[in-house]
């Protein structure tokens, strides 16, 4: 594994969610691996599970870890080539990457969509702009287009706690204030691609996704109708794609009740907000699986840092 960018990028989910779940009984079993390596966490948006987590995987690999916010620290970059550099960027990514990767042998990216530009933030100008000018392996922790260690996680919880062979997961949006992006939702529905899976999209009209990733896949504009008989439920809001970046409503009866959960198990990438995305008798029922998840965001991102120094190793 050189890069990991996107979930797509997994050749079998299967084997490496198995290691994953093996990693977790002895994460300290290849402390060695990372000895002497670093890695390095550029943050340019806000991170609580993600940071820690990641941080925590390199730690039981023995790495070393350095963590630089871009926010509140680092130059602002310009990514467009031929850019005459006289209004507000100090650094082209061009210097930055490959300066950065003198310091660390793993380079890890996080950078939410802006929600203004859809071109731009389908270009993915820094997560593409450190993968095109770093000579070091790239990992992705949240980009405009995807989560893909979250995705991963996601499909460990789903595995430990599948007690069928073919359960079915049901993907619902749900109401929030702000405008958010399709990242999470974009990874979860390619993760679910490679799942064997009754998989259901359920959202209000306006708020289909990228045509593009869920093609083939089942959207239900009935909410009550895609949860019946739900082994899963994952809940998550994202804004309209076709109205790029735009609120179209706030309708409050797509929360998620008790009621609505029926006996599903209920997920969620975190931070929710409560009572609004979902109600607290559910996040605060034994059917939340959304603490567990948070866990396995350790282990996911563990597992992609080993395969990328065992790939450096040799």
């Amino acid at each position: 594994m050189r890069h990991f960018l996107s979930i797509t990028e997994i050749d079998s989910l299967i084997n490496l969610v198995s290691d994953a779940r093996a990693l977790k009984k002895s994460p300290f079993a290849s402390k060695d691996l990372g000895r002497n390596k670093t890695l390095g966490l550029l943050f340019f948006n806000n991170s609580l599970r993600t940071r820690l987590s990641t941080q925590k995987a390199a730690l039981n690999l023995g790495m070393d870890v350095m963590v630089m916010s871009f926010g509140k620290e680092g130059w602002a970059l310009e990514y467009q080539d031929g850019t005459i550099m006289d209004q507000g960027t100090s650094e082209h990514i061009r210097e930055a990457a490959q300066v950065v990767s003198q310091y660390c042998d793993v380079i890890a990216i996080r950078a939410f969509a802006g929600l203004k530009d859809k071109e731009k933030d389908e270009a993915e100008l820094v997560l593409n702009g450190f993968a095109t000018y770093a000579s070091v392996p790239i990992l992705n922790m949240e980009s405009s287009l995807g989560h893909p260690l979250q995705a991963l996680a996601d499909a460990i919880t789903l595995a430990e706690h599948s007690k069928n062979t073919k359960p079915k997961v049901v993907l619902s949006w749900a109401p929030h204030p702000k405008a958010l992006p399709h990242a999470v939702a974009n990874s979860f529905v390619e993760m679910m691609r490679q799942q064997q899976a009754e998989f259901i999209i359920t959202h209000p009209k306006g708020y289909e996704l990228n045509p593009a990733i869920t093609e083939g896949v089942q959207i239900e504009y009935d909410q009550n109708k895609a949860l019946k008989d739900a082994d899963f439920v994952y809940v998550k809001n994202w804004s309209s794609y076709l109205e790029y970046g735009q609120v179209l409503q706030q309708d409050p009866d797509w929360m998620i009740t008790q009621e609505k959960l029926g006996k599903a198990k209920f997920m969620h990438c975190l931070p929710v907000r409560r009572n609004v995305v979902v109600e607290d008798a559910v996040l605060d029922g034994h059917q939340s699986l959304v603490v567990e998840q948070a866990n396995n965001r350790t282990y996911s991102a563990q597992i992609v840092l080993k395969k990328i120094l065992e790939e450096i190793k040799e």
